[in-house]
């Protein structure tokens, strides 16, 4: 997994925990009742199970979490099912990097089956038209990023045309789409969870609500919250 890829979990991660160091101080646990011990106890396992990557059954889900609990479950995996929908309408616009990307390969494979097999200097050639191709593509990249930012979310890393960075006109360091299979790509969209993801969110909320008079804030809230404070000066 890339440290990029990585660092994009820290600022939501960080931003939850201390939002809830703070809750937390300000409403600390009670001392559990019996009845509350017991549903602590059986969603903990629930929750090592979910861990583990075991499923577990939507009836024994509907036991211990409350009716709220359990409806955000279905709520975060509509918007799931939404997002991969989304995905699957990629912009047109894309389709032209994508396409200059992907004649850069094909370039650049034919270099290297030449070059393994001592005809060098057919194998220059190809390595040079897969150079010129790259940099018509990061040509494009930057024309479309200047017209619609919003178009980085498609992309597999973070981009910076700053000089020093990381992104150079080459086969490796040209970014990838999120729904590209390349072996290049450094992650998937990093907004998409799993099913068992979205189960073990839920039931780790319950768990942290349990013998709190007043509940932390909900995942809505923490998003809120979250985008509010990153918004660009």
């Amino acid at each position: 997994m890339s440290e990029w890829f990585d660092n994009q979990r820290k600022p939501n991660s960080n931003f939850r925990r201390l939002l809830n160091e703070r809750i937390d101080k300000a409403n600390p646990r009670r001392k559990l009742t019996s009845e509350e011990e017991k549903r602590h106890s059986k969603l903990q396992a629930i929750a090592d199970k979910l861990r583990r990557g075991e499923n577990v059954q939507n009836r024994q889900l509907k036991t211990w979490l409350s009716e709220d609990e359990y409806a955000q479950i279905e709520t975060e995996w509509e918007e799931q099912l939404e997002l991969r929908q989304e995905l699957k309408d990629k912009p047109s616009d894309l389709k032209r990097y994508e396409e200059k990307l992907r004649e850069a390969t094909f370039n650049y494979n034919r270099a290297e089956g030449y070059s393994s097999k001592g005809k060098h200097s057919t194998a220059k050639k190809f390595y040079n038209k897969s150079e010129r191709l790259c940099e018509d593509a990061l040509e494009i990249l930057q024309e479309l990023l200047h017209y619609d930012s919003n178009l980085r979310v498609w992309f597999d890393r973070d981009i910076s045309f700053e000089v020093g960075g990381d992104l150079s006109a080459d086969i490796v360091s040209l970014p990838r789409l999120v729904t590209s299979r390349s072996h290049e790509k450094l992650s998937d969209d990093i907004r998409l969870t799993s099913k068992l993801s979205v189960k073990l969110a839920a039931v780790e909320r319950a768990m942290h609500n349990i013998g709190k008079d007043t509940a932390p804030a909900s995942k809505d809230d923490v998003f809120k919250l979250d985008k509010f404070l990153n918004v660009d000066d």
